[in-house]
């Protein structure tokens, strides 16, 4: 007779290789490094634009008014001190509300930097338990190597597994990344990560149905960070001992392999390390879905070629890659900013009107202009095959966009093509400077004067930022 064993079996390949990555991986890469320090500064910046928004900052602060939590989280530009998990949450939310922060596209896309809202809020916390333990806090050092790390997780992840292709929405993939990292801040050994990871897995991913007509909504600008606070929430448990899921991705019939991607494997698309941080896409010089940001910059130089002659225009063409196709061509109606935001034809109606864009051309008065949907009624989008084949090249990485514009007497404009956006790799230097200004303006809009000099220095050139404490840094940050 067969002895029965009812031993759990080993972990799923896919969670073993995240648990060791995070736990063991050296990242040894400068490139790594200096582009972790401009996507913290970058994503700070993010958060400080975005408290000019009340729809904002409703949704921060603790749950119950007048919390009061031993070693909390001071969160940035405001005067809220939080647990950890609704710390992850504000931070996240900030960083993501204006759909500005940085961006990573492959089979699945999102925004790597949703994550520092996570990062941030346990190395924070940590930092201030370990010093009133009488011991040394984290550094600023330690919160960029766990940045490169999430943003690495998230990111290869992303490479191969589809999950918008089923209905399902990208922060699963930061929450599997926050969770692992935060696990490992907190002082977690394999036991602990590998439960939070499993725990992650197992929770499932949230339906995308908020970034989409009909039902496009500002969901899509808090759903990281409630992304976040559950990563930080599962970390917790695995702390005091809550047991991980071994097959939670590959169990027949119930893991997330067969239930969420009927049936396909979770693949890891290349070997972990930092390729991810080193190819982020930062999104620098205004606020649009990353797929519509070329176009939107082919539409800025053919605006002063279509402002004088807008009765004149017959057509107007706008070929792109298949992402975009599927996911932001949606010529209206347009019910809130959140749905503005993520049409190829609004953003683009907008750059050849006013040639520029800004958040506040999502919302009214600027959002009832009649000639925006009077143009947008003459765009066409089609997919242009070489712009989808060179948009998975891991070589290439282009997001291509061309606008053409068509005139009634038979002219038109020229084919603008715009193949990397100025947040590009291949346009980092010319990207550089105007990212140090989008930080200087937010920290300026957040800050008394001499303070918000004072951070920008310490931001953008300090070279001792690195070997900061961590809760040092959160305290200069915060306006309590």
């Amino acid at each position: 007779m067969a002895t029965l064993t009812h031993a759990r079996p080993a972990p799923d390949r896919a969670l073993q290789e995240l648990a060791d990555y995070t736990l063991r991986a050296e990242i040894s890469s400068e490139l790594a490094y200096e582009t972790a320090r401009l996507a913290l500064a970058d994503s700070l910046a993010c958060a400080f634009e975005a408290l000019a928004y009340p729809e904002c900052t409703a949704l921060l602060g603790p749950v119950v008014p007048g919390t009061v939590v031993p070693n909390g989280v001071k969160v940035p530009g405001t005067p809220h001190v939080l647990d950890p998990v609704q710390a992850a949450f504000s931070i996240t939310a900030m960083i993501r509300w204006l759909d500005y922060n940085d961006t990573w596209l492959a089979k699945e896309w999102g925004h790597p930097s949703d994550n520092f809202g996570a990062v941030l809020a346990v190395a924070d916390h940590v930092s201030r338990l370990r010093r009133s333990r009488g011991e040394a806090p984290l550094r600023l050092r330690d919160v960029l190597t766990m940045a490169i790390k999430a943003y690495e997780i998230q990111g290869i992840l992303a490479l191969e597994n589809s999950l918008n292709r089923f209905g399902f929405d990208h922060v699963q993939f930061v929450k599997v990344a926050s969770a692992a990292v935060a696990t490992a801040l907190l002082g977690g050994g394999e036991d602990e990560v590998l439960s939070a990871l499993s725990n992650a897995w197992i929770d499932g991913p949230a339906l995308r149905t908020y970034r989409h007509y009909p039902n496009t909504g500002p969901r899509k600008s808090w759903a990281a960070a409630d992304a976040t606070s559950r990563a930080v929430r599962l970390a917790f448990l695995a702390l005091r001992g809550e047991p991980g899921y071994p097959t939670a991705l590959s169990a027949p019939r119930w893991g997330f392999e067969d239930v969420v991607l009927r049936g396909e494997r979770v693949v890891l698309g290349r070997p972990l390390g930092s390729y991810v941080m080193e190819n982020v896409l930062f999104k620098i010089a205004f606020p649009a879905e990353f797929h519509g940001q070329t176009a939107v910059e082919a539409a800025f130089r053919l605006h002063p070629l279509v402002r004088d002659r807008l009765d004149e225009i017959e057509r107007i063409v706008i070929e792109t890659q298949e992402p975009a196709v599927r996911i932001i061509d949606k010529p209206g109606p347009f019910a809130n900013p959140a749905d503005r935001d993520h049409s190829l034809q609004y953003m683009t109606a907008v750059a050849l009107l006013y040639g520029e864009l800004r958040y506040e051309h999502y919302t009214e008065p600027v959002a009832s202009d009649p000639r925006i949907p009077a143009l947008i009624a003459r765009m066409a989008v089609v997919e242009h095959p070489q712009f989808s084949r060179d948009y998975l090249d891991p070589d290439k990485r282009s997001i291509a966009n061309a606008v053409q514009v068509f005139f009634t007497d038979g002219t038109s404009t020229e084919r603008v093509l715009v193949e990397f956006p100025l947040g590009h790799p291949r346009r980092r230097q010319e990207g550089l400077p105007l990212l140090r200004e989008k930080l200087r303006r937010a920290l300026a809009a957040a800050y008394p004067e001499r303070q918000a000099e004072r951070l920008y220095a310490l931001l953008a050139e300090s070279p001792q930022l690195p070997d900061l404490p961590v809760d040092h840094l959160m305290d200069a940050l915060h306006r309590g």
